[in-house]
């Protein structure tokens, strides 16, 4: 009898191993694919320009295929926390599946992923629009050194938000960083201000507005105006 019992005790204990590591695969692979997608949005919104460029759609009429120098692209981050490092070879070495999943209060694999996505998708960005003479053109605003409760993704207190707020309006006096092709690393350009990035910006997209009107065979009357 008492060998049936433990027999029945290791099954469930299997069960319960089992389904608690489908289960933290699934979270796993679910906040992956989130910040997957997160990171990779901007090269989206440049695909799918470059797509309707090689459809021949009349919005996007005389541009090439891969005129990069004629694109816009404003990056909005949505911040992350300060890079700490936290990590020492000798001790990663020695961790297995669960030391990657959670070590010390964070997560190290979806840390490295994540920070080596987004690093990856600026540092292409900014090599491609320098090597065109375009810097000017890919404007990325991104708070990388929040420290606490404003660092994290899921935290939706009245306090933390209006923190939030807080944190936006300063980044919008900070100088736009630019990513340094040798090191790596954000840098501030001190040449405007992201606030002055957008303004910017926002001239030269009503001046396009206004350049479209005037060759759209419709004139204004395509876009009538609002009261």
């Amino acid at each position: 009898l008492m060998v049936a019992w433990l027999q029945i005790i290791r099954y469930l204990l299997y069960i319960l191993i089992y389904n608690t590591f489908k289960l933290l695969q699934f979270c796993f692979f679910t906040l992956q694919l989130t910040f997957y997608i997160l990171m990779f949005q901007t090269l989206v919104a440049i695909g799918e320009v470059t797509k309707q460029i090689m459809k021949g759609n009349p919005d996007f009429f005389p541009i090439k295929k891969i005129d990069y120098g004629r694109l816009l692209v404003i990056s909005l981050g949505t911040g992350s926390a300060k890079v700490e490092e936290k990590y020492e070879a000798d001790e990663t070495a020695k961790w297995g599946v669960l030391g990657w999943l959670t070590s010390g209060g964070s997560t190290p694999l979806v840390d490295v992923f994540t920070q080596a996505s987004a690093d990856m998708v600026d540092f292409h960005l900014s090599g491609v629009f320098r090597a065109l003479h375009s810097e000017k053109n890919y404007l990325r605003i991104q708070d990388d050194a929040l420290n606490g409760t404003v660092s994290s993704v899921d935290i939706a207190t009245k306090r933390n938000l209006e923190d939030l707020v807080k944190v936006g309006e300063e980044l919008l006096k900070k100088p736009v960083s630019r990513v340094n092709l040798e090191t790596g690393i954000c840098e501030a350009s001190n040449q405007e201000t992201n606030e002055e990035a957008l303004i910017r910006f926002a001239k030269l997209l009503s001046q396009e507005k206004q350049l479209r009107d005037a060759r759209s065979p419709h004139g204004r009357v395509a876009f009538p105006k609002r009261f």
